[in-house]
């Protein structure tokens, strides 16, 4: 029999969620760690929150699961986690601050919680959902009804200056997602948690983020919001958009040609970045919202396990003991989600090859031609400085995708 002594755990600032009736989410917001535990460990947790000892907290959890817990070894996974207090824990936290988990290669390390909640929360109201609900049904009328106004690659060049259009449009591409990341923290800020701000890639596509991992600190039905967030204000700014081209073609209202025209192609630049945040494969708003609808825990990393082992590829000891070890939801979700990636992949180059490759081989072209001339010539210069501005995310893509290898390379020479 396991003896405890009096000695008290400090813990740090502990969320727990009742997930499900076998297991209870526990985080530190802060650091964005969460994990799993069963029951008895919530317990455990809530025992040692309270102040009680090891031992008054052993009590506790064996009265709940009707058998001895091993909360020693409990809580030494636990300070393993980052989750029990050192005894200079006040000292670094207020030099330094906690080592927060990052999740993208270029990212905040502070989390923004500028904005009181109260203010945030009408953005989200009964009302305002209503209002995002209606936007996107009357692009989607508009859309069937006037299928001339379906965005078109070719529309986001509004001048005869590719490079110029394209440095017009690019910082107000950089807009409109600021828009909707700043929708996700607004939505995040609405639930009463915070949110921080990186940059990463899907495949070639540079994406900017909001690290919503705060979000699991709330029940399940409060995280939908702050995911939707982004998709909903990109409805409402798509329906703007599409109706102010409405408004230019009327008679009666006629706008300026340059207006309709920037309007169409920020339709463009709206629209495909809804459907690529409709691609759940990759990681993206709807791929948050399927975690939290499942239940899921670490759903890509097991998606990615069995459909390893499913191509004859070899497992490390380590991911077999990952894979034996991970909840049986994430394992039974990651069965079909293996497939929708494994086909999402195509569906994704198809994508690109139809909404953004003929930009890039519109502005190459232009480049190729402008960069022909002599070097003493303005267009020269002009035509390479347009081009640096436009091609920045590109190099963007590449700088991340070399960050992210070489963060992997590290943490593989660490284990070794």
């Amino acid at each position: 029999m396991t003896t405890y002594s009096s000695e008290q755990v400090r813990l740090r600032p502990l969320t727990l969620v009742e997930d499900t009736t076998d297991q209870v989410l526990v985080g530190d917001p802060e650091t964005a760690t969460f994990i799993t535990v069963p029951p008895a460990g919530a317990v455990v947790i809530r025992a040692l929150q309270r102040g009680a000892s090891m031992k008054e907290a052993a009590l506790e959890a064996e009265a709940s699961a009707g058998e001895p817990v091993d909360v020693r070894t409990f809580v030494e996974a636990l300070h393993e986690l980052g989750f029990v207090k050192g005894d200079d824990e006040e000292l670094t936290e207020t030099t330094t601050g906690p080592k927060v988990q990052r999740t993208a290669p270029i990212q905040q390390r502070r989390w923004v919680s500028t904005l009181d909640p109260s203010w945030a929360r009408p953005f989200f109201s009964p009302v305002a959902w209503t209002l995002y609900t209606a936007a996107l049904l009357f692009s989607i009328g508009s859309l069937i009804l006037r299928p001339e106004l379906f965005p078109r690659p070719e529309d986001t060049f509004v001048f005869e200056n590719r490079g110029l259009a394209l440095l017009i449009l690019v910082p107000l591409s950089y807009l409109q997602t600021a828009l909707h990341e700043a929708w996700h923290w607004l939505g995040a800020r609405a639930a009463g948690v915070s949110a921080r701000f990186g940059v990463d890639r899907r495949l070639c596509f540079l994406v900017f983020e909001t690290d919503l991992s705060q979000l699991w600190s709330l029940p399940r039905r409060q995280r939908y919001a702050a995911q939707l967030a982004g998709m909903a204000i990109d409805s409402l700014l798509l329906a703007i958009l599409l109706a102010v081209q409405l408004v230019g073609e009327s008679s009666s209202l006629p706008l300026p040609r340059l207006v309709t025209d920037l309007a169409a192609a920020m339709a463009f630049v709206t629209l495909t970045g809804i459907a690529w945040q409709s691609m759940i494969f990759m990681r993206t708003d709807l791929y948050g919202v399927l975690v939290t609808a499942t239940g899921c825990n670490n759903l890509w990393e097991v998606k990615s396990l069995l459909l390893k082992r499913a191509m004859g590829r070899r497992l490390s000891l380590e991911q077999h003991k990952q894979l034996a070890q991970a909840h049986p939801r994430d394992v039974a979700v990651g069965r079909w989600f293996r497939w929708i990636y494994l086909l999402g992949i195509p569906l994704a180059l198809a994508y690109y090859s139809a909404f953004h490759l003929p930009i890039l081989i519109g502005a190459l072209s232009w480049t190729a031609e402008g960069l022909s001339g002599e070097p003493n010539r303005g267009r020269f210069w002009l035509t390479f400085g347009e081009s640096l501005a436009i091609y920045l995310p590109l190099l963007l893509v590449l700088i991340t995708s070399v960050k992210a290898r070489l963060d992997r390379n590290s943490l593989h020479r660490g284990r070794v």
